[in-house]
């Protein structure tokens, strides 16, 4: 039965449980002490996490869709891995939905999808667990229609070993959590963490938000918005890269919100796009003027983005 589902809603069902399977592989890891900490550069660090996880999940769906296109944060991955890190079966929930009709007859050759296998490396090796989400993102002719974020460690103070999963697919809609409204009347912006500069701050400052939540991990950041713990995700830096933003994009479209770079132009996921975000992230919430919103950001921080 699962084998007759359009290939979009197989590919997603099988995401999801890789990824699931890549956030055990980071609980292990952080279990045993050892994170094989190497310093990729200037606040990019990466860890045996990172690459166990990527190579989980690459393996998985490279067994089950062969030739399929990814492109994830840790480069070129072989693909040798211990077998119970292979996961080929479905995500039940997932591959039960009604899949959108213009979706139904996308073929493999179509598809990038993008890993980021941990995201928020930085706060995982500084114990800040609930910063860390494994991100997969599907795009399709260049548009991010799928995702999947998974939080390892979500809940995990109260005894919680399983983690969270939420997934989305524009046109279907999100799963894994009903996404909530932010409060009304007042304005929440959520932004790095760790990252920020002169120009940030100035795109910060001009919004006059009534708060700002300072948090690690593009997918932390986006699933803010959809828990309704904030009104828009800023970020005026070309720190971000295609990997972080695919899967919370899709997820956060689904789910009816819209993610842009600081000057309203959408990313593009084709195979041979740049990878960094060089115009920086501009995320909304469904039911805010995205916009509107976007149109106080001054100039001089938009033509330090171009």
């Amino acid at each position: 039965m699962a084998q007759n589902a359009p290939m979009v809603l197989r590919l997603l069902a099988s995401s999801v449980t890789a990824a699931n399977r890549a956030g055990k592989i980071i609980r292990d890891i952080m279990s045993r002490g050892d994170l094989g900490i190497v310093d990729k550069g200037i606040n990019d660090l990466q860890t045996e996490a990172d690459r166990s996880a990527q190579r989980c999940i690459v393996a998985s769906l490279t067994q089950q869709y062969p030739n399929l296109t990814i492109i994830g944060e840790e480069g070129a991955t072989n693909c040798e891995v211990p077998s119970d890190w292979i996961v080929t079966d479905y995500d039940q929930t997932v591959i039960s939905e009604q899949c959108p009709t213009e979706y139904s007859h996308i073929t493999k050759d179509d598809v990038v999808v993008w890993v980021d296998p941990l995201d928020g490396t930085s706060e995982y090796t500084q114990g800040l667990l609930e910063h860390v989400t494994v991100l997969v993102g599907l795009s399709v002719k260049g548009r991010p229609i799928a995702g999947v974020i998974h939080q390892p460690y979500y809940d995990y103070k109260s005894g919680n070993s399983l983690g969270r999963t939420i997934w989305g697919l524009v046109g279907m809609g999100v799963g894994g959590f009903n996404p909530q409204n932010p409060p009304s009347g007042k304005l929440i912006v959520t932004t790095t963490r760790s990252h920020s500069d002169n120009t940030v701050q100035k795109a910060l400052d001009s919004l006059n938000p009534d708060e700002i939540i300072r948090v690690g991990g593009a997918g932390h950041k986006v699933l803010m918005l959809i828990e309704g713990k904030a009104h828009a995700y800023v970020f005026a830096s070309k720190g971000c890269k295609k990997w972080d933003t695919c899967a919370p994009e899709a997820v956060l479209v689904a789910s009816g919100g819209k993610l842009t770079d600081m000057h309203g132009l959408p990313y593009e996921y084709g195979k041979n796009v740049q990878h960094p975000n060089v115009g920086g992230v501009f995320a909304t919430v469904r039911g805010i003027d995205h916009e509107e919103l976007l149109s106080k950001i001054p100039q001089e921080v938009t033509d330090k983005l171009k």
